[in-house]
């Protein structure tokens, strides 16, 4: 018997997966309505150009700290918003017999691991459909780098990347949110992530107005990158790499990322793959030299490597929602 709101929860989160899994983002939905995420944006923006319109002052350390000060309070403005939006939608649906019902299909919105394989998998067919060229294309939908200086094997390292990345936070991360908080905690998340994405680069006009989106960002998903890389973990023998190797690698790799989070999903997808990945690589005219993660692996990834990657992603997804049902059902004996 269900006695807490975190069990009934758990179990709201085991549909999510499976609507995701079998469902994903449906093309034919979401040219006709716009993605909440896109409402997210929108609001984001109006944010950003409302309360950040003034163009920075270099060495105006004044200017610098109010700026800071600014998007402190434009983050926690919109967390408020999306947070309270989820409340108002569950308490919404809780005064109907099967309201529940909603909640799980509204949440497999926020779960990308349906989407993000079918991506990754776009670029790996478009090397068979349309050769290099066809492949840049692809890859340079999931990934902000130049692709024009990315040759088969930067092609296929980048997709790898963002499969491990993307696992953590666009899967492991709403799916945890969701099952601390629910619906508030789900959509706040997605707020505080997307704000990252648009708000938290190190760009000369969000270098202070975005630094409290990106250091919220980085807590949020600090359990969740932990979470998604023992799960890659333990997806490893799927793809022929032990565990014990593989965790090793992500030990030794995951904090020579620039990202305090990114480097865990990352390092053990390298080690499951045996490949070298992040390492120096261009977006537009910037030039970022990282370390290798995992340098003593292969650095010419292939076609094939990105389906074994999306093994992983699979297994490991599989992996998170057996995770979740054994937790529920230790809750309830």
């Amino acid at each position: 018997m269900i006695e807490s709101a975190f069990e009934w929860r758990l179990w709201l989160l085991v549909a999510a997966i499976l609507i995701d899994g079998f469902i994903g983002d449906p093309d034919w939905l979401w040219r006709r309505l716009p993605h909440p995420v896109a409402w997210f944006g929108s609001l984001i923006g109006w944010v950003d150009s409302t309360w950040n319109a003034a163009p920075p002052t270099a060495g105006d350390r004044r200017a610098d700290a109010l700026r800071r000060v600014t998007g402190l309070l434009a983050i926690i403005l919109l967390v408020a918003i999306s947070a309270g939006a989820g409340f108002v939608i569950e308490a919404l649906l809780a005064r109907w017999s099967y309201g529940f019902v909603a909640i799980p299909i509204i949440a497999s919105i926020f779960l990308a691991s349906r989407g993000l394989y079918d991506h990754v998998a776009r670029v790996r067919d478009a090397f068979a459909e349309g050769g290099l060229q066809a492949a840049r294309r692809a890859v340079s939908m999931i990934v902000g780098r130049d692709p024009d200086s990315l040759d088969q094997a930067g092609i296929c390292r980048a997709a790898i990347e963002s499969t491990a990345e993307n696992f953590s936070d666009g899967f492991v991360a709403p799916a945890l949110w969701f099952a601390l908080l629910g619906l508030p905690g789900l959509f706040a998340y997605k707020m505080i992530n997307t704000a990252d994405s648009m708000i938290g680069h190190r760009s000369e006009r969000h270098r202070a107005f975005g630094w409290a989106s990106a250091r919220l960002d980085d807590v949020v998903n600090l359990p969740a990158s932990r979470l998604a890389g023992f799960l890659i973990v333990m997806a490893a023998p799927f793809v022929g790499a032990s565990i014990g190797t593989t965790f090793v690698v992500m030990l030794d790799n995951a904090r020579k990322h620039r990202s305090p989070n990114a480097g865990w999903p990352e390092a053990a997808m390298a080690g499951a793959l045996d490949l070298a990945l992040a390492g120096p690589r261009r977006y537009g005219a910037l030039v970022v030299d990282d370390p290798f993660l995992n340098p003593a692996g292969r650095t010419d990834a292939d076609p094939a490597d990105i389906t074994r990657a999306l093994k992983v992603l699979k297994v490991a997804t599989i992996l998170a929602a057996t995770l979740v049902v054994i937790i529920a059902l230790w809750l309830q004996s």
